[in-house]
């Protein structure tokens, strides 16, 4: 539009030429700005379809926004958000603002596999605008909602992917959104660094939250619809021209402006809607828009794209005033200032805003319903910038009462939080109040000057308590008001939650921790709790449910359970969870398939999740699928990284079944055969191999002598374990102590030749300085051979007798630390095998031999029978128990007679060295 254009601003167009040229070098690059937001201004006002610029969480736009659709009454409401998210509307009433509308899609296609899950949010407070549209276009009969913005989809479509991973991790309110991006209606902000500081320090504040404030929100509260209208068209067009700011996002601003007017021009078309009879609610920004589709007669060349095959979810989540400053870059505070503004605007003006019928927090009605005026007729745009722009600030008269409540308030906060803080302290706060504003030139201390008043005043070096000043000012303020989404709001996933846990008499919408006890054994009813509370606690994060007395193990039934529930507190992620199935089961379900399939998938994960499935579902199907999962997994595995977890699992599941079971399922079976062979494998590249570490190793050992019995039975041949063994030659110290250990296990090496071994490498002075790494290996040797405990004790005890200081005192750490690792089974064994040996007593120590050390005692001859014996006395006299045997064992016999020549047990006697043998094993064992 040309800036010579007659019109109502004219008289502004020849004010600011004159102003541009005595002010500018030359009247060309000025003029051009300052005409084209006059131009920008000017079309936007002789728009048929009446144009609305707002600004997000603005308590100014927001009584604007009321006052208009009153005068108006509009029959549709045409509203910049994303046009997906309006059937979520109308659930706004069963919640507690804020709230924030989300789309949320896990199953993502046309984007890269990084990005998931895609998540967007637009929050809603009631100091907003488009809460006001929402809720006069749903409380209204006959008006139309029409949301206008690209669809959740194209958010992600047309930008690139925001901040990952590395994003500073923000407080618990503050993070209510988690990592979603947010949409918003009038992001008015400069985007031109420069601008933005030169305003603040001409402004003399701190934020552009307080620069808003303070030069648009006060201006604007009490200035009527033109005026409003113009100036927050001319702040837009000023930012737009002056600042566009990045190339990408302004093209991305435009589509955005083409993709509305595109949709405003179809629904026009199809409901032959009258545009005088249409209210357009953007942001101030795309209100001044350029672009060739702008308005009803724009041109229709722009093609909007169809979505992608992601599957979008959408729902109502709890928000926060902090989330929101937090998401969208405001100043810690602004958002709780604003709804304080908000308030004090609507007593002052007296301006009716609209609410949503039965909406909790929202007052109730009074009895009568006022009925609505007549529409305003139209009228011709007047300039009402000239004035505006003349018209000196009106000077608020200070209201000492409210400063003065509010510095008594803060200093009551403060000691109730810590803080030693005084009645002299509430009078430094007030009077430092009115100097800091007097310093920036305000007649009237803002909520900013007071917060920085107070800070000045109470704040010591330390903060006593969880808040400082500048928190308990904001609180005091109104607080970070966190809101809720009701009950018949929640997806299907969250009801059916609720509905389950109703046994527990608790308030789940509730935030904060409850405590809930259950006790099983007296109420069996409560066993259901008890499976959705250990559900919720897998699927949740740390926090919504957490157990205090109480686990959940295989086999074991509970009895009493103890539990601090916060599911008010966590509502975004059980509704999120909402969003992946219609029950946790599904959930769950879908969770342990996705770790067990998915592309880093170890066999100790699968098995894992097995263990999971069993403990949280009991569904063998589902087991055993993922048993054989598990299987798929070991035979493709060529590292023994996970060794020691699978180690312990498979024990776990195998005591299980054998207990729950009358046979063991067939994946079991097949996976302890195939586990046996691949380990026998692995093993002598383990031992040599210096990535492997010992406690892997031992975990192997572990597996294959503890298995043996089952997989021999299942037809494994223990000849692929021996030559195993006979390929492995570690030169590691505490694998070659291992190698020992398992070499008694099998047989191929005596307790003797091991303690002279042992022995020998104390005695070279070469090898004394490794020979705790030797221990160390004996150590981890117990997972695999528990019968080398006392043999263990004997070993550490002569390290300790023999061994100097300088190599025993550093090898402590690492004996503390592998007692350590071996959980609760190494340590108790060890203990009760030295309680054993070691004398009870300290005074019996002095005078005590070590077994090992005491001299052999002198080898008893065995007494030989005599010829004369009774023989089997008893088994002649009672020859029933030995029929009973022969005919299990399918024998056919008969008995002799026990004559006197007959020496009874001849074996025994013919060969008396076996029970030599043991004896002596039980005399020194």
């Amino acid at each position: 539009m040309s800036g010579e254009q007659e019109g109502a601003f004219d008289e502004l167009r020849t004010q600011l030429r004159e102003a541009a040229a005595t002010f500018a070098d030359g009247p060309d690059a000025l003029e051009g700005i300052l005409l084209g937001i006059v131009d920008d201004v000017d079309r936007a006002e002789r728009e048929p379809l009446e144009i609305f610029p707002v600004c997000h969480h603005s308590p100014a736009s927001a009584i604007a926004m009321a006052r208009r659709l009153r005068q108006k009454q509009p029959k549709v409401v045409y509203l910049e958000l994303c046009e997906d998210m309006a059937p979520l509307l109308t659930e706004l009433r069963n919640c507690r603002l804020p709230v924030a509308v989300q789309a949320f899609a896990t199953e993502v296609e046309g984007f890269p596999v990084e990005w998931s899950p895609l998540s967007v949010v637009a929050p809603i407070t009631e100091a907003s605008a488009e809460y006001q549209a929402i809720a006069y276009a749903l409380e209204t009969p006959g008006v139309e909602l029409v949301l206008v913005d690209r669809s959740s989809d194209h958010v992600f479509q047309w930008e690139a992917r925001p901040a990952g991973p590395d994003a500073p991790q923000a407080e618990e309110e503050a993070a209510l959104h988690g990592d979603a991006i947010g949409v918003e209606i009038g992001d008015l902000r400069p985007r031109f660094a420069e601008l933005e500081e030169h305003l603040l320090r001409h402004g003399r504040v701190r934020h552009w939250s307080e620069w808003w404030h303070q030069y648009v929100e006060l201006p604007l509260g009490d200035s009527d619809h033109d005026t409003y209208r113009q100036v927050m068209l001319l702040i837009g067009s000023l930012f737009r021209r002056l600042a566009p700011g990045d190339p990408r996002r302004v093209s991305v601003d435009e589509d955005r402006e083409r993709h509305m007017w595109t949709r405003m021009r179809e629904h026009l078309a199809a409901t032959g809607a009258d545009p005088a009879d249409c209210l357009y609610v953007c942001g101030a920004f795309h209100a001044a828009s350029r672009v060739a589709e702008f308005g009803v007669h724009g041109t229709d060349t722009f093609e909007i794209s169809p979505p992608s095959a992601s599957k979008w979810q959408h729902g109502l989540i709890p928000s926060s005033h902090a989330a929101i400053e937090a998401q969208f870059g405001l100043a810690a505070g602004s958002v709780s200032i604003a709804a304080t503004e908000w308030a004090k605007n609507v007593k002052r003006t007296r301006v009716q805003p609209f609410r949503l019928a039965g909406q909790a927090g929202a007052k109730k009605k009074s009895g009568k319903a006022a009925a609505p005026a007549e529409p305003a007729p139209p009228t011709e745009p007047s300039d009402k910038l000239s004035g505006f722009l003349q018209r000196p600030p009106a000077l608020d008269r200070l209201d000492e009462a409210e400063l003065l409540t509010w510095s008594v308030d803060i200093v009551r906060a403060a000691r109730r939080n810590g803080y030693l803080a005084s009645t002299a302290d509430a009078i430094a706060v007030f009077e430092t109040s009115i100097l800091l504003a007097g310093m920036r030139d305000r007649a009237k201390p803002t909520p900013y000057d007071f917060q920085d008043a107070a800070i000045t005043c109470i704040e010591k070096d330390a903060v006593p308590g969880r808040r400082d000043v500048r928190r308990l000012v904001e609180i005091m303020m109104g607080g970070d008001r966190i809101g809720q989404v009701g009950y018949d709001a929640l997806p299907p996933l969250a009801r059916d939650v609720h509905d389950r846990l109703a046994l527990l008499d608790l308030k789940l919408q509730q935030r904060g921790v409850q405590r809930a006890l259950l006790d099983i054994a007296s109420r069996p009813e409560l066993a259901q709790c008890s499976d959705v509370l250990w559900m919720l606690r897998y699927l949740l994060p740390r926090g919504a449910a957490r157990p205090i007395m109480g686990e959940r193990r295989l086999g074991e039934r509970p009895i009493q359970e103890s539990w601090d529930v916060a599911l008010g507190t966590h509502q975004r992620a059980l509704i999120e969870l909402g969003y992946e199935g219609v029950s946790i089961e599904q959930v769950l379900e879908q969770r342990l398939r996705g770790a067990a399939y998915g592309p880093q998938a170890t066999t100790a994960t699968v098995l894992e999740a097995v263990e999971d499935a069993t403990l949280y579902l009991r569904s063998r199907r589902l087991a055993n699928e993922l048993g054989t999962r598990a299987l798929e997994v070991l035979a493709t595995e060529r590292s023994v990284d996970g060794a020691p977890e699978v180690l312990r699992r498979v024990r776990r599941l195998l005591a299980y079944y054998r207990t729950s079971e009358p046979v063991l399922p067939p994946w079991i079976e097949s996976f302890v055969k195939t586990g046996y062979a691949h380990y026998c494998t692995l093993l002598p590249t383990a031992f040599t191999d210096e990535d492997a570490t010992v406690d892997q190793v031992a975990a192997m050992l572990g597996f294959l002598f503890s298995m043996e019995g089952l997989a021999l039975s299942l037809g494994c041949d223990r000849a692929q374990l021996e030559l195993a063994f006979a390929q492995s030659h570690p030169q590691e110290p505490s694998k070659v102590a291992l190698l020992w250990a398992a070499q008694v296990q099998l047989g191929q090496l005596s307790r003797a030749e091991l303690r002279t071994r042992c022995d020998e490498l104390l005695g070279n002075p070469l090898v004394v300085p490794v020979y705790p790494r030797y221990l160390s290996g004996f150590l981890h040797a117990l997972e695999p051979v528990p019968g080398l405990v006392d043999f263990v004790v004997e070993a550490v005890s002569n390290a300790f007798r023999r061994l100097p200081d300088p190599v025993l005192l550093p090898w402590l750490p690492s004996l503390i630390t592998t007692l350590r690792s071996g959980g609760a089974e190494l340590a108790p064994m060890l203990i009760r095998e030295a309680g054993r040996i070691f004398p009870d007593r300290l005074a019996a120590l002095d005078e005590w031999v070590p077994p090992w050390l005491a001299p052999p005692a002198p080898e008893a001859v065995p007494a030989r029978r005599s010829a004369g014996g009774s023989g089997a006395a008893l088994l002649a006299a009672h020859p029933a128990t030995c029929d009973a045997v022969a005919d299990l064992l399918g024998c056919d016999g008969t008995w002799e007679a026990a004559g006197p020549g007959r020496a009874g047990a001849e074996l025994v006697d013919r060969y008396p060295d076996t029970a030599a043998a043991l004896a002596e094993l039980l005399a020194h064992p």
